[in-house]
């Protein structure tokens, strides 16, 4: 006895997926458009910093030839970052902590401000210090702050919440190493382990003269 032909396709599964398909596609683009902002491994990144001027918790005026001839490892925040920048910024501080003397001697770790509305130059301040004796925190016009965010391809975005809750900040966390001569040389991914950044800076500054 003859079996009756398979069901031909009719159509109907992509007309019900097409949606959910374009959604998807959109999805990864919106995703692909942030994460594009971030650098992706050493060398090759001349497009990352460049000039820029901020005020410290003193009142002075700071620019990149301010640190000239030395490392500057760079990480983006704000004060009122409610996990990531404070995890983020321990684990700066702990592999700095892990460096030698003559090493640590060479590198500014800088935190610089992607909320200029709230945190002023005293507040940034005690908030670096905070962390590390050595962390110079940084800020300054809105003007400024999109400056040098857009100078280091950082992503940043106000993003405001309940009526009366304080407004949040998403945005990258990656920490920069920018060389003596200013140019790009890596980046710390948000979670990379002190142990392991302190191991990569300190190659890095063994194979590079003083």
């Amino acid at each position: 006895m003859s079996k009756s032909p398979s069901p031909t396709p009719t159509g109907k599964p992509l007309k019900v997926f097409g949606p959910l398909l374009a959604v998807l596609a959109i999805a990864i683009i919106a995703i692909g458009a942030r994460f594009a902002l971030m650098p992706t491994g050493t060398g090759g990144a001349a497009a990352i910093g460049g000039p820029f001027a901020l005020v410290d918790d003193r009142g002075e005026t700071l620019t990149n030839e301010t640190f000239a001839g030395r490392f500057m490892l760079i990480y983006f925040g704000y004060t009122y970052c409610p996990d990531v920048c404070p995890t983020s910024l321990g684990e700066m501080a702990a592999a700095l902590d892990r460096l030698p003397e003559d090493q640590l001697a060479r590198i500014a770790p800088i935190f610089i401000s992607v909320d200029p509305e709230r945190d002023t130059p005293a507040l940034i301040g005690d908030y670096a210090r905070a962390f590390h004796p050595l962390l110079i925190g940084l800020t300054g016009s809105p003007a400024q702050i999109a400056t040098v965010t857009k100078a280091y391809k950082v992503y940043f975005k106000k993003v405001e919440q309940e009526a009366g809750a304080p407004y949040l900040v998403d945005h990258s966390s990656v920490t920069y190493l920018m060389g003596p001569d200013g140019r790009f040389i890596t980046h710390f991914s948000h979670g990379t382990s002190p142990e392991e950044m302190a191991a990569r800076l300190s190659k890095i500054l063994a194979d590079t003269p003083s």
